[in-house]
């Protein structure tokens, strides 16, 4: 990847209303990112009665099961939707947590998988995943890099693009928990793209990321920090996306445009400009020999001695007299 690859990231924040899935991608589609990321859940294939809730919502479902069995897409539900985001040419991206979800996820003919943290060592979905998929960005979240090791290993054995993400698996990340720093390592290591997956609820680590090297950058978005879900508090809202989308941008234009420090052919006018000479700061007779106390630099360049060259004139004699902030040229020394 040359250019830099932004996703946002839906999750569940749709609550299971298509109607405000279908909203989110409207609302998206104007802020200049590449891609939005849905999960596909599929409650009786991924889950069990004694799976427990991350983040309980009171009043809503009892068990983790009957929240993915509520906020569930059929087939033809996740098909119109990936017709939305391709009709505003936005690349539909989707995390499987099943064998099942990924039967869906072909049915409708999806080619670019997120495959999350969780799921790295699940090799019997990674499995699945690379006979269909086109690309797999790899999430890096709760594993050890043991079992990165092993899992990218066995991805790059097979006919896929992979991608790598920097994520920490915490809800939100706080300073000191995002591993930038990590980025630089992921490459060194395993010689594929590195990215980001942001859970901070801000723009900063993505910012951040991005001016690390990071190829790609995946955050959560929500509509309104007050909306209840589990990833609410680790998402930006809309507006800041924009704001992110517009630094992350111009951070990457940035690092892709390195500037040669010894090439200053477009500062000659401002260097004259800003450039300093030196001047006698008090009337001073011809003959006087000149301390480091009686000189001044003064703007423009190239009106006297080069101020950087003050230590060269000091103790030299004056051959005639001058008036307060005079500019000392060459000439006018003796010796």
């Amino acid at each position: 990847m040359s250019e830099l690859f932004i996703i946002a990231e839906l999750g569940q924040t749709h609550d299971g209303s298509l109607a405000m899935a279908h909203a989110y991608i409207d609302a998206l589609a104007s802020t200049g990112i590449d891609a939005i990321k849905f999960q596909v859940h599929i409650a009786e294939a991924e889950s069990s009665m004694y799976e427990p809730f991350r983040v309980k919502f009171p009043g809503q479902d009892k068990t983790r099961m009957d929240y993915w069995k509520r906020i569930a897409f059929d087939a033809e539900q996740w098909a119109e939707l990936k017709r939305h985001c391709e009709s505003l040419k936005l690349d539909f991206i989707a995390s499987p947590f099943s064998n099942a979800a990924v039967d869906l996820l072909e049915s409708i003919d999806v080619k670019r998988y997120k495959i999350g943290s969780g799921e790295v060592s699940n090799v019997l979905l990674l499995e699945k995943i690379s006979k269909t998929a086109g690309e797999i960005i790899l999430s890096s979240g709760m594993s050890s890099i043991a079992e990165l090791d092993q899992s990218i290993h066995y991805l790059l054995g097979k006919d896929v693009k992979l991608s790598l993400l920097q994520c920490t698996t915490a809800y939100p990340t706080t300073p000191g928990q995002w591993g930038l720093t990590t980025i630089d390592y992921f490459k060194k290591r395993f010689q594929i793209p590195v990215g980001f997956s942001d859970h901070s609820g801000d723009i900063y680590a993505c910012l951040g990321a991005v001016a690390r090297g990071a190829e790609l950058v995946e955050f959560h978005v929500v509509f309104d920090k007050r909306m209840p879900g589990p990833d609410t508090s680790s998402s930006i809202t809309i507006d800041q996306v924009k704001m992110l989308v517009k630094g992350s941008r111009e951070i990457a234009f940035d690092i892709r445009s390195p500037i040669d420090k010894n090439d200053l052919s477009d500062f000659e006018d401002l260097r004259i400009i800003f450039g300093k000479s030196l001047a006698i700061n008090k009337d001073l007779p011809s003959g006087h020999r000149l301390t480091y106390n009686d000189l001044e630099s003064k703007k423009p360049s190239g009106k006297g001695i080069s101020a950087a060259s003050y230590d060269q004139i000091i103790g030299r004699q004056l051959n005639r007299d001058f008036i307060q902030w005079e500019f000392l040229n060459e000439n006018d020394l003796i010796g």
